[in-house]
Parts: structure tokens; C-alpha cells; sequence
């Protein structure tokens, strides 16, 4: 699974957008595959909070819904403080990890799939 956010997201575009990205988590998983996502936030700018908690929420579900793995690239140092905040607060950090490279976000995203298809 892939998404992009850009620009300052308002609180009733990040409600779309969790409702649209749990529908494809639950789908994923309901499929019996392994949900894994490349969320391109390179140019995201910081939210507001009550975006940023419509988002930790959204996190939240997502993991209860079946997400498995998520490679975030961002490029602004303080949209990583926000969205390190929001994974803590979410418990997303624990399945997160951070990519400057596309390709290497995509690799870590395959190698997880691969491992947790054979198990």
C-alpha cells in the first residue's frame, strides 16, 4: 500500500484520509495479506493537533486492523518531530522505521512481506 500526503493537511482531510487508509488496511487483511505501507510525507507539513490526533488515531486502528509495517520518507526535521510524537503516542514506532531513499524504504517493505508470508 502506498500513500502521499503533501502540503498543511486540514482535520477533515486527515479524517478522509485515515477512513480511506483503514478501508484498504481491513480489505488487505481480510485477503489474508501481509499489510505493509510506503507513506511518502516528504512534503508534508506540520499538522494541526487536532489532525495530528485524528492521525494517531487513525495509526492506532491501522495496527489493530492488521498493518504490519510502515517506511515513512520525510524530508522536513520538524514534520519528523510531529510525526515521531504522534507514532510514540500511537504505538506505531514500534512497527515504523524512517528513509531518506525510495528504494530502500521499498526493500525494507519487501524483506518484511517475504518474512512474514513465510511464518
Amino acid at each position: 500500500m502506498e500513500v502521499t500526503l503533501e502540503g498543511t493537511v486540514r482535520a477533515d482531510e486527515m479524517q478522509q484520509f485515515v477512513e480511506q487508509s483503514l478501508n484498504a488496511v481491513r480489505s488487505l487483511a481480510q485477503q489474508g495479506r501481509v499489510v505493509v505501507a510506503l507513506a511518502d510525507l516528504r512534503h508534508l507539513r506540520t499538522t494541526s493537533p487536532e489532525a495530528a490526533e485524528l492521525l494517531r488515531q487513525g495509526q492506532m486502528a491501522a495496527m489493530q486492523a492488521g498493518m504490519k509495517r510502515i517506511a515513512e520518507l520525510v524530508s522536513s526535521e520538524l514534520t519528523t518531530l510531529q510525526l515521531n510524537r504522534i507514532a510514540r503516542a500511537s504505538g506505531m514506532d514500534q512497527i515504523l522505521r524512517r528513509f531518506q531513499d525510495d528504494e530502500e524504504a521499498r526493500r525494507w517493505l519487501l524483506e518484511a512481506s517475504n518474512e512474514l508470508d513465510a511464518a
